[in-house]
């Protein structure tokens, strides 16, 4: 295939989940000016756009193109259509440094450890303490110089985008510092996806000897054990090997132990076993120093009053503090303007007049339905097809969310599905969305679709 025709088969892919407008503003004048048999390179009009393509659409932008030609292992992004030369080196680069890479698939991040899952960009001085979470932290930090042998194990819990990833992730690197230690960190999901593969591969107990080995294991977002017995009986296992030789273990659930369903008492016991600290919302003085962290590198100063409006008025958790933000830090790069408070009270007009907790099953189910190019009917009925599934999936985590609809009452609401598949389908959303930036844009997407429409 030629370039042309690769990037119109990713611009296909992508127009289909996106709304018409978020389609044309990042991939208008988008295209491939280069390709080898590794990398290719998209040309963008503007560094606003290829910021936001390289964090937000990158995954599913890659996962179009490998489905067309599989070998392409990178994509990068440049400003207008960059020389030769720059083409020629870029690609010298991305060729040395996949012969670094073992074979794995992951698409390359130079802020991210392979051997530890650890993205260097989280640390203890990047995390701004305060009221809501001093408690957290101070047991993270202590941890760190007392490996094994204080808070073993320490559990982390909060809810959606308040800092727990960050907290944990701030504790694998500061321990690296120290001297060379065998640490990991792992997502819950992650965990059990390695845990199918063992399976499958039947090498379950060498995979449980790799876990006894180590130093230092972080696991996150734990509530995603619940219902998994397997999951569990190999944490249970790994714990007591790494707690005998006062290994330290740190866990993150977005509930309290107790709170996690279907959970076994003794893999509980655990979790409760050594120290328990949350973390909560932010007050004002801590949301407005998170904003000014948040600006340490954007190029940008806004006016003490501007960031003291975002603060006010941005409460519920440190993502939808930093999602307003990012609004004005785009507004200032597509304009080439900073705004003054008159002119981010309308940016932020869409944040604020969201009527959240206030909407109909339907209108959820309609929203899901048209953002995903599908029918409503085809939310109820019984197909296994993958175009269908994760919309299905994405609907039952929108219902309990959005609506506080029990979870029976979901089910019966789309097709009479058991409890228990809408549990799984929730805790699957939520955990992919913590690290999934495309999916959490699409739930983004979806719900201004439900508050902008008539039908509530």
């Amino acid at each position: 295939m030629t370039n042309d025709e690769i990037w119109k088969a990713v611009l296909g892919e992508m127009e289909t989940s996106l709304s018409r407008a978020n389609f044309i503003t990042w991939f208008k004048n988008t295209t491939i000016v280069a390709r080898d048999k590794a990398a290719i390179i998209v040309s963008v009009p503007n560094g606003f756009i290829k910021e936001w393509l390289e964090n937000k659409f990158n995954k599913k932008i890659l996962q179009s193109i490998r489905t067309l030609n599989p070998e392409i292992r990178e994509v990068r992004y440049s400003i207008g259509k960059p020389k030769l030369d720059f083409i020629k080196q870029d690609f010298s680069k991305i060729i040395f440094e996949r012969e670094l890479e073992d074979k794995n698939d992951v698409p390359l991040d130079s802020d991210v450890d392979k051997a530890t899952n650890l993205n260097k960009r989280y640390s203890f001085d990047s995390f701004v303490v305060g009221s809501n979470n001093e408690l957290a932290c101070a047991a993270c930090v202590a941890v760190t110089k007392n490996l094994g042998k204080l808070y073993n194990p320490l559990f982390i819990h909060g809810g959606v985008g308040l800092g727990k990833t960050h907290l944990l992730q701030a504790v694998g690197n500061k321990v690296a510092e120290y001297r060379e230690r065998r640490i990991l960190y792992v997502p819950a999901e992650r965990f059990s996806a390695n845990i199918v593969d063992a399976i499958r591969n039947k090498s379950i107990e060498d995979l449980k000897n790799q876990y006894s080995h180590l130093d230092l294991l972080i696991i996150d977002d734990v509530q995603f054990f619940a219902g998994k017995e397997k999951m569990q009986e190999i944490t249970f296992s790994t714990f007591n090997e790494l707690y005998g030789k006062n290994k330290q273990i740190v866990f993150s659930s977005d509930r309290p132990p107790r709170a996690i369903p279907a959970i076994e008492e003794r893999l509980r016991s655990r979790f409760e076993g050594g120290m328990i600290a949350d973390i909560g919302v932010p007050d004002f003085e801590t949301r407005l120093a998170i904003l000014k962290q948040k600006l340490i590198g954007k190029n940008l100063e806004l006016d003490s009053e501007v960031l003291s409006y975002i603060a006010t008025h941005m409460q519920k958790n440190v993502r939808e503090l930093e999602g307003a933000l990012n609004r004005v830090v785009a507004f200032n790069q597509v304009y080439n303007k900073i705004p003054d408070i008159k002119e981010t009270k309308n940016i932020l007009t869409s944040y604020l007049n969201t009527p959240y907790r206030k909407t109909s099953p339907q209108s959820i189910l309609k929203a899901v339905a048209d953002f995903y190019n599908i029918s409503s009917n085809d939310l109820l009925k019984r197909s296994r097809k993958k175009e269908v599934v994760k919309p299905r999936q994405v609907a039952m985590f929108l219902l309990r969310e959005e609506t506080k609809l029990s979870f029976p009452e979901i089910g019966q609401k789309l097709g009479g599905r058991d409890h228990s598949t809408v549990i799984h389908a929730c805790e699957k959303i939520r955990s992919e969305s913590a690290i999934d930036e495309p999916l959490k844009q699409e739930l983004v997407l979806i719900k201004e679709r439900v508050y902008n429409s008539s039908d509530r």
